[in-house]
């Protein structure tokens, strides 16, 4: 397996959930982080535990939904790290309810949040990606292979992300890049929360993956040597509940 020891890893939603997961588990393994977020104090948080490990770690208060901070942040990141190994890509918007109901407004955050802040990020930082070992991951969603009802405008953002992901590996392979998109089903996370109480269920986080489960496949697809690469794969819950 390769090392991410000394390696600067940019997480976006790296607050709460998945985000969180996998910076921590990536302190462990001695990279440096990134911690990108809106929530200022929970970015501590998540700083203050990822430096127990003994990682370097700075936050950045960053909205994916505005181009302004999106572009500020590779100056950021070059002026404290001068470049980067591993772009994570874990923040997400959701909403939910009928096509014929639904705001064309929820539609559209959930577009510059899901799929056109991944977009421009990466535009911006793959300049400053170590072209050596660079890795790109897309946490995206089950509902990027396969829609459902009612989640109409998050699937879609969801698997226009998969052809973004997709395109990106075929454009940077030659340059030694690996890009990864990641597939998880129910995950307890702050958002599977908001999931719960939109459809009207009782929210049993037990029942779900954690999201140290996703972060420890995806850690292991990032620590494969360099003759193989991980393009995509689908987690879900081990037991199944009606």
């Amino acid at each position: 397996m390769s090392s991410l020891k000394n390696q600067v890893a940019v997480v976006t939603g790296a607050s709460s959930g998945i985000g969180r997961a996998i910076a921590l588990g990536l302190a462990t393994k001695g990279a440096s982080l990134c911690l990108i977020g809106r929530n200022v104090s929970a970015l501590k948080d998540v700083e203050e535990e990822a430096a127990v490990s003994g990682s370097r770690v700075k936050s950045y208060r960053v909205d994916l939904s505005k181009d302004d901070d999106i572009i500020k942040l590779r100056l950021s990141i070059q002026k404290d790290f001068r470049h980067i190994n591993l772009l994570i890509h874990s923040a997400g918007a959701f909403s939910m309810g009928l096509i014929e109901s639904s705001s064309v407004a929820d539609l559209d955050l959930q577009y510059r949040v899901n799929l056109r802040a991944p977009y421009l990020l990466t535009q911006v930082l793959l300049p400053v990606m170590n072209a050596q070992d660079g890795q790109v991951v897309f946490i995206n969603s089950s509902v990027g292979l396969k829609s459902k009802a009612f989640v109409s405008q998050y699937a879609a953002t969801k698997h226009a992300l998969r052809a973004v992901a997709d395109s990106l590996r075929e454009e940077v392979n030659a340059k030694g890049l690996r890009v990864l998109s990641v597939y998880p089903g129910r995950t307890a996370t702050p958002m599977q929360e908001r999931v719960h109480r939109m459809e009207g269920k009782t929210y049993n986080p037990e029942r779900f993956m954690q999201p140290e489960d996703v972060a420890a496949v995806v850690i292991n697809a990032l620590s494969l040597p360099r003759t193989a690469e991980v393009t995509d794969m689908e987690i879900r819950p081990f037991m199944k509940f009606e």
